[in-house]
């Protein structure tokens, strides 16, 4: 199976009509696969490292009941957008790249929620760009209050390095611990590391005068992930933002989120939103 076979397999069981939008932009162009009411109230999401946006299909088809889901392809990664314009080498130019896509999309506000590396992007742009934030979501948010666990690191850099589909998979089946990972998703995981990408645009954690400023987000915090002390990780989030709402995920991993935990996540995703 190819790459694009795997993105369209797995596109298939959001059980909603997709539509499949292009955004041209300085950068390139940006994929977006959108679903839900035209004029429902909108909803932004923003994958983790790797993952491509494809891998909400658990999430998406519940929030789509109600608002306009938004799914975005990172720019700097696999997917299918493509970084052939100017390259994103800062946070600042993601935040850049994130304003043209909803420029483009035509929100002037919107609820944004990210997962891992998405959800570092996600919360910084709020923190950039608060007046283009209605509501925030972060899906065991990596390099945002805590840093990554160094074993986790050391685990997974063989693939940053030397990125195969072997490493991919073997790494995310050690994250999640013998959950039933969907094979789908893992299937085109593995074969997005394969894939022409940008490269990895380093996070800028944010410092803890600006995360006391971030409005009232959900924060999930899974409770056996292995990328970063989930105790410690709900206790800097409640220290340093105590209008948060912490979501705790005893079963899940890093890497099992958002697709094995969507019956806790996505109602709690609308709840928060409809707010």
């Amino acid at each position: 199976m190819t790459f694009q076979d795997a993105y369209d397999a797995l596109l298939a069981r959001w059980r909603v009509p997709v539509e499949q939008l292009e955004l041209p932009d300085e950068f390139g162009t940006t994929h977006v696969n959108a679903c839900g009411p035209a004029d429902g109230p909108p909803v932004v999401l923003l994958p983790g490292y790797g993952a491509t946006s494809p891998v909400w299909f658990a999430v998406a088809p519940r929030l789509a009941e109600r608002y306009r889901v938004y799914a975005i392809d990172l720019i700097i990664d696999a997917g299918r957008s493509t970084n052939t314009g100017r390259r994103p080498k800062t946070p600042d130019d993601l935040h850049t790249w994130l304003t043209n896509s909803l420029d483009k999309l035509g929100l002037d506000q919107t609820a944004l929620c990210g997962h891992s590396y998405g959800s570092w992007i996600a919360l910084t742009y709020t923190l950039a760009h608060p007046d283009r934030v209605r509501r925030l979501a972060l899906i065991d948010p990596t390099d945002s209050y805590l840093g990554l666990r160094l074993p986790y690191v050391l685990r997974g850099l063989p693939g940053l390095l030397r990125p195969s589909r072997d490493r991919t998979t073997s790494f995310l089946r050690w994250e999640t611990q013998g959950l039933p990972v969907d094979p789908g998703w893992l299937e085109l995981a593995g074969l997005a590391a394969e894939q022409p990408s940008t490269p990895f645009v380093r996070p800028k954690h944010p410092t803890d005068d600006q995360l006391r400023t971030l409005p009232a987000p959900l924060v999930f915090v899974a409770g056996r992930t292995k990328s970063h002390n989930p105790d410690k990780l709900t206790q800097r989030v409640t220290t340093l933002t105590p209008s948060a709402t912490v979501v705790r995920l005893p079963e899940a991993t890093h890497h099992s989120l958002p697709t094995l935990h969507a019956d806790e996540v996505a109602p709690a995703l609308a709840q928060n939103f409809s707010a």
